[in-house]
């Protein structure tokens, strides 16, 4: 964003503050786009930032929910169901009736356990709908099933579902091409050795690369390239099957800005201090630790001149743990200031621990194509929510 458009917002609106620049979301879709295949689609992991949904609707092929609520979003924004991929460890099995017996066209559940699968196969001959689903396959966590029992569910299951594929993520952050070719090659052998040995065709592939994002000083990487050599991988598979790629952070973060004021300084043991309105409950960065890095920073008002001290900023929290930067070099900063956190559009918003302290929430503002800044949240008072409600005995 341009720094005069920060300052509009700093001025029509109270900190702490989260923003979400439309025109930086979709430059990045369709920086992803162009820089991959033309064969691949992109799954928004919805988990990354609810805020932005809408906004991508158009240019997202598919969109991946993991509990009740973040499809309660998604139907409140008006997603179509055959555009969502129901994911995620515990599929609460009321909620997925409830799916069932709305009659809503799911574009795909996902099996990562014999739980999932008897649960779906008994709400199938329930409602008599046979469901479209994704079986995953574990990289060796909680996650997904052995390829063993993928083999299993595929030889003995097909018939009883409409099984387009497999759904494959193994981590976030990951830079190494060695390491994709590796998942991509295990990959491609499984769905060759699928057909066969048991005539299974696979039609899709839902493959979560975990792009990385850079988010500190020093941190950077030639995204160019790492995506032409990715696709070459891709391009490479023997097993020609839809590949669509399941993305979160690597879509979101470049178009957030966590905005917060300056409240109080103080020098102590020749360290200088700046608290400021926000905290580690409303900004998280992948990585970060001990708040040794530093983020992409910009100070407002913007002023000129090199920086004349080091601050370590806290948040609002009585706790020592809420510091987001150590010894950030600043040029006069004083009370009122605002700090403009940037790359702050995946996860900051809902990783944080909002409750602690009850604190509010942060509005949250969506700044359109046009420039048009619209409040799609209000602050949000969190002390209803950790207030024990007694239910009022009469006494006699």
């Amino acid at each position: 964003m341009k720094h005069e458009t920060v300052q509009g917002l700093i001025d029509q609106y109270s900190t702490p503050m989260y923003v979400f620049d439309v025109e930086t979301l979709k430059g990045r879709v369709g920086y992803l786009q162009e820089h991959l295949p033309k064969y691949v689609k992109l799954c928004y992991a919805v988990k990354a930032n609810t805020f932005i949904i809408k906004e991508i609707n158009d240019c997202i092929q598919r969109f991946e929910v993991c509990s009740p609520g973040e499809k309660y979003i998604c139907d409140r924004l008006g997603i179509p169901a055959e555009k969502i991929v129901i994911s995620g460890v515990y599929k609460t099995p009321e909620f997925i009736e409830s799916l069932f017996a709305s009659g809503q066209n799911i574009g795909y559940y996902t099996i990562e356990s014999w739980e999932h699968l008897h649960l779906l196969d008994a709400l199938s001959k329930k409602y008599q709908k046979k469901c479209r689903v994704l079986i995953r396959l574990t990289s060796g966590n909680q996650f997904g099933v052995d390829e063993a029992v993928v083999r299993e569910m595929v030889s003995t299951y097909a018939d009883r579902f409409e099984i387009a594929g497999i759904q494959y993520f193994s981590g976030t952050q990951k830079h190494s091409l060695k390491r994709l070719k590796r998942e991509l090659d295990a990959l491609d052998g499984l769905m060759q050795s699928l057909e066969a040995d048991y005539g299974f065709i696979t039609r899709e592939l839902e493959f979560g690369p975990g792009l990385q994002v850079c988010y500190f000083e020093g941190e950077a990487y030639d995204e160019d390239t790492f995506l032409e050599e990715f696709s070459q991988l891709l391009d490479g598979m023997q097993y020609k099957t839809d590949i669509t790629l399941e993305l979160g952070r690597a879509i979101a973060a470049s178009c957030g800005t966590y905005l917060t004021r300056v409240v109080d300084q103080k020098v102590k043991q020749k360290q200088n201090y700046a608290i400021v309105d926000g905290g580690i409950h409303q900004l998280v960065y992948y990585g970060q630790s001990m708040a040794m890095k530093h983020p992409k920073i910009e100070l407002y008002p913007i002023r000129q001149g090199e920086a004349s001290e080091n601050w370590n900023i806290f948040g609002s929290l009585c706790t020592v743990n809420d510091i987001l930067v150590k010894q950030l070099p600043a040029v006069e900063l004083k009370i009122g200031d605002v700090l403009a956190f940037q790359k702050a559009g995946a996860y900051c918003m809902t990783e944080g621990i909002s409750l602690f302290l009850s604190r509010e929430l942060p509005q949250v503002v969506i700044l359109k194509e046009n420039g048009e800044p619209v409040l799609v949240r209000s602050q949000i008072a969190t002390d209803e929510v950790n207030t024990p409600h007694y239910e009022r005995k009469e006494t006699l």
